[in-house]
């Protein structure tokens, strides 16, 4: 899932430790471009914070997985970034590369080449 709008706030990191060992996380906030617009809290994990925080006021279309779950009767939910891009553009893509056969003219395969077998 995907969420495009313009970085509104960036939250203080937090830390601690675990059984699995230190863990960081980080939030801020998307403002959405539509006609009503909407504030979305979402976070980023651990080494992904150095290498795709936006900065505040930055468009960026970010992609998201959004999970829930219950602890003592009440339930919680995250929305975590996994990839942002900045100004709607994609920087980990390369070049497009086409795939596909060029065209050729009907009469390309001429019958006498066709095998028996």
């Amino acid at each position: 899932m995907e969420i495009k709008g313009r970085v509104v706030a960036i939250l203080p990191e937090q830390s601690g430790e675990s059984t699995r060992g230190t863990w960081r996380k980080q939030e801020f906030v998307i403002e959405t471009t539509d006609q009503y617009p909407k504030k979305v809290c979402m976070e980023i994990w651990g080494d992904k914070i150095d290498e795709m925080l936006p900065k505040e006021g930055e468009e960026v279309t970010a992609s998201i997985n959004i999970e829930s779950r219950e602890w003592n009767g009440r339930w919680y939910t995250n929305v975590k970034a996994w990839k942002i891009d900045r100004d709607g553009t994609d920087s980990s893509a390369g070049p497009v590369q086409n795939n596909s056969v060029p065209d050729q003219p009907d009469d390309a395969f001429d019958d006498d080449d066709v095998l028996p077998f």
